[in-house]
C-alpha cells in the first residue's frame, strides 16, 4: 500500500517563517469560525509549560490554484504546503507573534491581545483592571517584536514594577527567566503529517473531516462548502457575502433584515433544496462529488453538470429581491422579528417551496405571498421541522417530484396543512401545548404573531401589535413587553412558589413596557379596574377577545384562569390562520 503521509518536524520560528514567506497556505477546506481570545491565551500557556498541542496535517500540493493564504498580503513564494489541520492554532500562533490582525466571526478585523505576568507565569485576556496594571507585559507580541531586546525589556519592566512595590533578588530572577523562557517559544517543537502530492483534492478534504471528527463537530454542509472551495470559489465566496451582509444593517440594498441573518451553510441548505429537491445535505455532498446515486460511481463529467445546476439555483436564492419578497410572506403571516420563531428550519424550507413557487411554476407574488404566509404559519405552530427536519421536508419534496402544474403545487401544499389541521388540533392539542412555561413554545409564537395577523391592540393600550413590535426593531427598548397577567411576586405571596406554575405561558400578555412597569408586582384585582376605566365595554370585549382573557378572569383563581385561558388562545390563533 503507498504510504500517503511522512512525519516532518518543526520550530514554531520555521512555521512562522513560512507562513510568513508564502511557503505554507491555508486551502479553502476550513470550518469559518475563529477562536476566542481565551483558547489562544490558552494555547500560549501550555506552550510555556512544554505541554503538547497536537499534530499540524500539511498537504504538500502540487496544484497551487484555489489557495487561500495567511500573513502578510505579498509573499515571496507560492504555497507548496496546505493547511489541512491545524489552521486555528497557527493563525492565532502568527496573529499574536507577527502583530497581524485576524478576522472575527462578526466579520471584524481585531487583533489578538494576550497579556503576561512574568512573576505568577500565567496568561491572561487583559480587561480593564489589567490593562493598568504593571504586573503585566500587556502585548506579549512586543515579545518577539524584531526590535525588542529581551534583556532591555526585562531591566524596563523591573524598574517600572519596582515603583510600584519592591522585588526580592529571587523574584527578579524568576522574571528575567519567565520572560526568557516565554521568548524562547520561537523553538517550540512542532510534529506535522506531511500528505503526499498525490492525494488529490477530495481527498485530501475527506481526510480533514475524518481527522476532525474527534473535535468541532462537522456536519454535511461544511463537507459541500469544502468540494465548493475547491471546484468554485466564487460560488462559497458569495454565500459568506451574503451571510455578513445580511448581519449589518445599512440605508442600502442588502439581505440585511430583523427575521433571520442566514449563515453560509444554511443559506447553501436552501440553494440545494431548491436546485435539486433534497433535503438530506448527504446525498448532495456525494452529487457534488460526481457520484451517481444509482450506480454508485463517480464521473467528473456529472460533477461539473451538478456544480453548473448548483450556480444557477444558487444565483436564484441569493437574489436580493426574492429573498425580500420572501420575507414579506412572514411578516404577512405576522412574523415580523426571529425572537418568536422557534426554528430556523422552518424559514429556510418555506424559501425552499417560495423558490419553486416562484420559477418553476411561476406562481404571481400576491398568490405566492399568501401561499407560503400559510404555509410558515401552519409548520411554525405546528413545529413540523423541528424534530427530524432533513427526513420530513424531504418527503415533502418528494411530494413535488410528480407534480407539473402551479395548481397542483398549491393544492399539495393544502393537502399536507389539512392533513395535520384537524378539528382536533384547535380543541385538544393546542390547549395541551399550552400547558407549559417554555419560553420557546411555537404556540405561544404563533399566537403573538396572530396578534399582528388580526390587527390587535397591546392589552390595555391604543397602539397595535404591529406597530409596537415594528417600532422596537430598530430600539434597545421595545416598547412592547410580555407581561405576567398574575405577577410572579403576587403568586408567590399565595403560596405558588414553583417557577414552572409561575412562568406558565398562559399567564404572559403583550403589554406597553410603561404600563408593565407601573402594573408591576399587583394583583389583578388592583391593576385591572384602572386599567378597564380607560376604555368602554365595547373597546374591553373586544380586548379581551384578542388577549383571550375569560370575563371576571381578575377574580379567579390562578390555576382556573390558566385552564380557561389555555382553550381560549387557540381560537385566536384558529382565526389569524383562517384569514391567511
Amino acid at each position: 500500500m503507498a504510504q500517503l503521509f511522512k512525519q516532518v518536524n518543526y520550530q514554531l520560528n520555521t512555521l512562522i517563517q513560512n507562513i510568513d514567506m508564502g511557503v505554507i497556505g491555508l486551502p479553502d477546506i476550513q470550518r469559518p469560525f475563529k477562536w476566542p481570545d481565551t483558547k489562544v491565551r490558552d494555547l500560549f500557556d501550555s506552550m510555556y509549560r512544554g505541554y503538547p498541542v497536537g499534530f499540524l496535517v500539511f498537504w504538500a500540493n502540487g496544484n497551487q490554484d484555489n489557495v487561500r493564504v495567511i500573513g502578510t498580503d505579498e509573499k515571496q513564494k507560492s504555497p507548496s504546503l496546505l493547511i489541512v489541520d491545524g489552521q486555528q492554532r497557527l493563525t492565532s500562533l502568527f496573529a499574536v507573534i507577527k502583530g497581524h490582525e485576524i478576522v472575527r466571526e462578526n466579520f471584524i478585523k481585531d487583533k489578538i491581545v494576550i497579556s503576561f505576568n512574568p512573576l505568577t507565569e500565567t496568561f491572561i485576556v487583559p480587561d480593564a483592571a489589567t490593562k493598568k496594571s504593571s504586573e503585566y507585559i500587556q502585548n506579549i507580541t512586543e515579545i518577539w517584536d524584531p526590535k525588542t531586546n529581551i534583556f532591555t525589556l526585562a531591566n524596563s519592566f523591573i524598574s517600572e514594577f519596582q515603583k510600584k512595590q519592591p522585588l526580592s533578588v529571587e523574584q527578579i530572577t524568576i522574571i528575567q527567566n519567565s520572560l526568557s523562557q516565554l521568548k524562547n517559544l520561537e523553538s517550540y517543537p512542532f510534529s506535522a503529517l506531511e500528505l503526499a502530492p498525490s492525494i488529490n483534492e477530495e481527498a485530501a478534504a475527506d481526510i480533514f473531516v475524518k481527522i476532525n471528527s474527534q473535535g468541532q463537530v462537522l456536519n454535511t454542509a461544511d463537507f459541500i462548502l469544502t468540494l465548493m472551495s475547491v471546484y468554485w470559489d466564487e460560488g462559497r465566496d458569495n454565500l459568506e457575502n451574503f451571510s455578513r451582509e445580511s448581519k449589518i444593517p445599512t440605508n442600502q440594498v442588502s439581505p440585511f433584515n430583523y427575521i433571520i441573518q442566514p449563515d453560509p451553510d444554511q443559506l447553501l441548505r436552501c440553494s440545494v433544496g431548491y436546485g435539486f429537491r433534497r433535503a438530506r445535505l448527504q446525498n448532495v455532498y456525494n452529487i457534488l462529488r460526481g457520484k451517481n446515486l444509482e450506480t454508485e460511481e463517480f464521473s467528473e463529467e456529472l460533477r461539473d453538470q451538478q456544480f453548473e445546476k448548483l450556480k444557477s439555483s444558487q444565483g436564484l436564492a441569493l437574489d436580493i429581491t426574492t429573498w425580500h419578497e420572501f420575507l414579506k410572506s412572514l411578516n404577512m403571516a405576522g412574523f415580523l422579528r426571529g425572537d418568536i420563531i422557534s426554528s430556523d428550519n422552518a424559514v429556510l424550507f418555506a424559501y425552499i417551496f417560495f423558490l419553486i413557487g416562484k420559477h418553476d411554476y411561476n406562481l404571481e407574488f400576491p398568490e405566492l405571498k399568501k401561499l407560503i404566509a400559510k404555509w410558515f404559519f401552519f409548520t411554525s405552530i405546528t413545529g413540523r421541522y423541528t424534530g427530524s427536519p432533513e427526513t420530513v421536508m424531504e418527503g415533502d419534496l418528494t411530494k413535488l417530484r410528480t407534480i407539473t402544474t402551479k395548481e397542483d403545487f398549491v393544492k399539495t401544499l393544502e393537502n399536507i396543512i389539512e392533513s395535520v389541521i384537524t378539528p382536533d388540533f384547535w380543541g385538544t392539542t393546542v390547549p395541551n401545548n399550552l400547558a407549559t412555561s417554555s419560553p420557546r413554545s411555537p404556540e405561544l409564537f404563533a399566537y403573538y404573531a396572530s396578534l399582528v395577523v388580526l390587527g390587535a391592540k397591546g392589552l390595555f393600550s391604543r397602539s397595535e401589535v404591529r406597530d409596537l413590535i415594528q417600532a422596537g426593531l430598530k430600539s434597545n427598548k421595545s416598547p412592547l413587553e410580555k407581561h405576567h397577567l398574575f405577577p410572579r411576586a403576587y403568586l408567590e405571596k399565595i403560596g405558588i412558589l414553583s417557577q414552572t406554575e409561575r412562568n406558565q405561558i398562559s399567564n404572559y400578555a403583550l403589554v406597553e413596557w410603561s404600563d408593565n412597569i407601573e402594573i408591576s408586582d399587583d394583583p389583578p384585582t388592583s391593576y385591572v379596574p384602572r386599567y378597564k376605566s380607560r376604555f368602554n365595554e365595547q373597546e374591553i370585549s373586544t380586548m379581551y377577545y384578542w388577549h383571550a382573557l375569560p370575563e371576571n378572569w381578575e377574580n379567579m383563581e390562578y390555576q382556573e384562569f390558566l385552564s380557561k385561558r389555555r382553550l381560549l388562545i387557540p381560537q385566536v390563533i384558529k382565526e389569524a390562520f383562517e384569514k391567511l
